[in-house]
């Protein structure tokens, strides 16, 4: 009768400890719905910890297997040497599959790996009287990007406006604001940022009404042609040449490999109008993502991406690029005690000394993994053994 007359949501600071909250609601919800929730209720989270920082109306917590891949050995500008990469994944067939692209990666020489862009964008909308006014509007703000900087910047001690790349339909004007953001991944750092900043540019130039503070330009969690044009956060690519005696022992070549890459993910792909010309870009990176408490709906735009094979005399040259790799070593999931220990694994969690330094890490390290997923199936396509890797580990068959 108690929790009939109190919200599930004021329950954190009727009890002033978020752990008896939670564990109130799991009572409520039994009792209404009749599902048993002990596991839930089972985690080594203080829900005090989380409680507004990552969750609402928490009630517990849920677990994923985790496993890992490697060593993979990565040859980048912030990742030097050998990796274990941990994958959260319920998809029987995963890890294995990355751990032997990791093998085949390592035993070639390594990936090396190159973070080409590296910047968050939120894209304010303001609508202008005209298209005058809203061309008008636009070289105000070009002219006036030090000011405009300044107020975005007051902020952040972390986050620095790199540069606005406007957009205009009709008297409807978008400035893409390019943040760098350090370690972090960066969206709530640029969200409030471009909020100051578009405060200032309102008082500055009253014909311009802001609309909305995203305006579908930035572009978040949504698959898109500009984040794969003009990158967000991380823009990433990975390269290996694996050798002709490893594939030919594993009973295929590097011609046979490219064929699959060509037909399956660059002419399949362009037929299906696909925005990724891959494998599994997803696979590899979700599971990252879940395991080191990265943001997981940003998997949408972070698994765009493309890959590209070559055979050559010694053997095959893949690569794969990634523009728009949205990734951070502190904020978000990342301090939760899980995930902190994964982010430890690979020597990356908290700030980087300097600043931004262990991001960059991570991202050439995930390249990395994702071009190990991705030879490893291209390799189990050009054998025909897909779908017996998943009878066998994804099916629990013996």
């Amino acid at each position: 009768m108690f929790l009939m007359e109190v919200k599930l949501h004021e329950l954190d600071k009727l009890y002033g400890d978020a752990n008896k909250a939670a564990e109130a609601r799991r009572q409520y919800l039994e009792k209404a719905t009749g599902a048993k929730l002990e596991n839930i209720g089972k985690t080594i989270i203080d829900l005090n910890t989380v409680v507004g920082r990552n969750i609402e109306n928490v009630i517990g917590a849920v677990q994923i297997p985790v496993g890992v891949a490697g060593p993979l050995l990565v040859r980048g500008d912030y990742a030097n040497g050998y990796f274990y990469v941990p994958l959260a994944t319920t998809e029987g067939a995963l890890v294995a599959s990355v751990n032997r692209g990791a093998k085949l990666v390592t035993e070639s020489g390594g990936a090396r790996a190159k973070v080409l862009k590296d910047g968050m964008a939120r894209a304010p909308l303001f609508k202008l009287p005209s298209l005058v006014d809203a061309v008008e509007f636009v070289n105000w703000v070009m002219q006036h990007f030090e000011e405009v900087k300044k107020a975005a910047e007051s902020t952040t001690r972390h986050g620095r406006l790199k540069e606005i790349q406007p957009f205009v339909v009709g008297n409807y004007v978008w400035l893409r604001m390019v943040f760098s953001t350090g370690d972090a991944m960066g969206m709530n750092m640029a969200t409030i940022a471009a909020d100051a900043a578009a405060r200032y540019i309102q008082e500055e130039f009253p014909k311009a009404r802001l609309v909305a503070l995203s305006g579908n330009m930035c572009v978040d969690k949504k698959p898109n042609s500009v984040n794969f044009l003009l990158g967000r956060g991380k823009t990433v690519v990975a390269e290996a040449l694996i050798r002709r005696e490893q594939l030919e022992k594993l009973g295929t070549t590097p011609e046979a490999v490219h064929e699959v890459n060509i037909s399956k993910n660059l002419v399949g792909s362009a037929l299906a109008h696909s925005y990724g010309f891959n494998a599994h870009f997803a696979n590899i990176i979700t599971a990252v993502f879940i395991a080191t408490g990265q943001d997981v709906a940003q998997v949408v735009e972070s698994s765009m991406g493309i890959t590209t094979t070559e055979p050559r005399e010694e053997g095959l040259y893949i690569s794969v690029f990634l523009p728009s790799l949205e990734v951070g070593t502190v904020g978000g999931g990342t301090g939760l005690p899980t995930q902190r220990e994964a982010l430890e694994l690979l020597g990356v969690a908290g700030p980087g000394n300097p600043p931004g330094t262990n991001a960059l890490k991570f991202a050439e390290i995930i390249a990395a993994a994702v071009l190990a997923g991705e030879l490893n199936l291209l390799v189990a396509l050009a054998r025909n053994e897909l779908a017996s890797a998943h009878k066998k580990l994804g099916r629990g068959a013996k």
